[in-house]
């Protein structure tokens, strides 16, 4: 486990490749990312609740994620009017973890999928390693299916793994990865080590971002896996992660202890606070940052 001390060299190594606190750039972002969990549980229409919120924080939100694949019990009509909208304001749309339900039938209705999704004008396709339960090579496989229709892929993972996942220890070199033989258990190993090599590998699948589940890392701001995260950021990079923030006191950990160029996952509530956070961080290394917005001076 990382002490203190390790996850601030972590940090100052981040800066020394050009990761400084003042260089958030304006959207369309590839870093310092606001991914919006949507508000399609309210109770008013679907599109009229987004409106409301992008009209407010369109300029702070980079991405929208249709969350529990919510976009499956809409009409294509509904669907298309809200990634239209979205798009009116420079925000990507991410399908969220829906495709493990489609793989049931098939691999040929996961390929119908991704060809319906971008039809529909979503231009991210999540997918959640976990849930799917794919031999590695299967999943680099719909990664690259993924981004040859033209779509970003980012695939989501979790720190634990079925035990049957992980390697024999003797026969596991560093980094390297080998088939699990085993049959699938219910219990769950933690494996921070398989997390980072599996989406490695999708990286150089072509994957576009690596997003992090909560569960187990950073669910809570009182138990945060300091370690986990530190360990994570050091081998993939900021640039190509995304971490799922549950609440606003895990953002300001974030933001603190990465700055503004860390990717987040939030919900549409902590948006604001969010940007507060980075802003105020950005003016604090940079007074005269051309990125401070005058919603910090209220």
């Amino acid at each position: 486990m990382m002490r203190g001390w390790q996850e601030e060299v972590v940090a100052l190594s981040l800066r020394g490749y050009g990761y400084e606190e003042d260089d958030r750039p304006e959207k369309p972002r590839r870093y310092g990312v606001t991914e919006m969990r949507s508000p399609f549980y309210s109770f008013r229409p679907a599109n009229q609740a987004l409106q409301e919120i992008l009209d407010s924080l369109g300029p702070f939100v980079d991405g929208l994620k249709f969350s529990g694949g919510c976009h499956s019990l809409m009409g294509k009509e509904l669907v298309r009017e809200i990634t239209d909208l979205a798009h009116k304001h420079d925000i990507y749309v991410s399908t969220g973890d829906w495709a493990e339900h489609l793989l049931r039938q098939g691999p040929s209705s996961f390929k119908q999928y991704v060809e319906e999704c971008k039809a529909l004008g979503f231009d991210t396709i999540e997918l959640n390693a976990g849930s799917l339960k794919l031999p590695e090579d299967a999943l680099l496989r719909l990664v690259r299916l993924i981004k040859s229709s033209g779509l970003r892929a980012k695939p989501l993972f979790s720190v634990k793994f079925d035990s049957s996942d992980i390697p024999a220890s003797r026969d596991r070199a560093f980094g390297a990865y080998i088939a699990p033989v085993k049959k699938q258990t219910s219990e769950r190993v933690e494996d921070v080590d398989l997390l980072i090599r599996r989406a490695e590998r999708c990286l150089e699948a072509g994957a576009d971002m690596i997003m992090i589940d909560a569960d187990d890392i950073c669910q809570r701001a009182d138990s945060l896996r300091t370690d986990i995260v530190a360990k994570i950021i050091g081998r993939l990079g900021l640039e190509k992660t995304m971490f799922e923030a549950s609440n606003a006191s895990t953002s300001e950990w974030f933001v603190k202890r990465y700055g503004p160029r860390v990717n987040l996952f939030v919900d549409h509530s902590d948006v604001m606070n969010l940007e507060r956070l980075r802003g105020f961080n950005m003016r604090r290394s940079n007074p005269s940052s051309r990125f401070s917005s005058p919603f910090f001076l209220m």
